[in-house]
């Protein structure tokens, strides 16, 4: 995983129409032709051998982007906002279903949306016809969002004239589920089109969630999608999380979704005080 192969070091990541060079969130310095053999979760014992000092290293290497993410989320509360982190496999409707969210919220609940893209601003062109505020961000080769990228594009954004921040993360279902981005759920996204195995075959990603939404539900008959197997995967893999079935395109599904974000927004409001 990218945190292990360090994708995308030194990549020129493209924030608000503002370059920044990517960060490599590594808390100790060494060369990187070493092909990773050491094992950075398990200090090293203190000592020297045949001459070869071996030194302990004991820092998360997401320690850093940990801190920024905890900064984030104590901004994000002081805004008084509920963040999603929407994750998902290219394809499986993460746009569509922003937008849909955005337009049928209106009147309860303002919709601002950063958007996380390898290259293009298309999604964040789509998401601007529902009227709310976009943010890009292009990673260029960076497989994943990380905190800090998320702090300098709610700098960009008027976050006073929004109640729920959507982060629509780069389509990958393996590196961003180790960046926490300060966000109060993870929301996973399964497409009835990809199988109904995807979240054994991506653990990590769906056990990390809050909330799995399966959609296009609309499609399921046409794509011989097994609900009864895919939900039996998803409790297995995010028993945790909450699960939603829906079609951005026929609407089927939405209300309970929504009427979830209202709740779930009040309830954190209450719980500030």
């Amino acid at each position: 995983m990218c945190k292990e192969c360090g994708c995308g070091l030194g990549e020129k990541v493209t924030i608000g129409g503002h370059d920044h060079e990517a960060e490599h969130h590594h808390d100790h310095d060494h060369p990187h032709d070493h092909g990773h053999q050491h094992d950075h979760d398990h200090p090293h014992e203190e000592g020297h051998s045949q001459g070869r000092q071996t030194i302990s290293l004991q820092q998360s290497l997401l320690a850093k982007n940990d801190r920024l993410a905890e900064q984030n989320r104590g901004f994000f509360r002081a805004k008084k906002l509920l963040v999603l982190n929407v994750v998902s496999s290219p394809g499986s409707g993460k746009t569509t279903l922003i937008r849909e969210t955005a337009v049928k919220l209106a009147g309860r609940l303002r919709v601002g949306v950063i958007v996380g893209d390898l290259a293009t601003d298309n999604d964040a062109i789509r998401l601007r016809t529902a009227g709310i505020p976009v943010l890009q961000i292009t990673t260029g080769t960076v497989c994943h969002l990380d905190a800090d990228m998320i702090a300098r594009a709610a700098a960009q954004m008027d976050l006073d004239q929004v109640d729920l921040l959507v982060i629509e993360n780069v389509g990958n279902l393996v590196c961003p589920a180790d960046y926490d981005l300060g966000e109060d759920l993870r929301v996973v996204l399964l497409s009835v089109t990809e199988g109904e195995d995807k979240p054994l075959k991506y653990p990590p990603m769906f056990h990390s969630a809050n909330v799995a939404i399966v959609t296009k539900s609309d499609m399921a008959v046409a794509a011989g999608f097994d609900r009864t197997l895919a939900l039996a995967h998803l409790h297995r893999a995010s028993h945790h999380a909450r699960i939603f079935e829906l079609s951005s395109k026929t609407g089927e599904g939405l209300s309970a979704w929504l009427d979830y974000l209202v709740a779930t927004r009040a309830e954190k409001l209450k719980a500030q005080g």
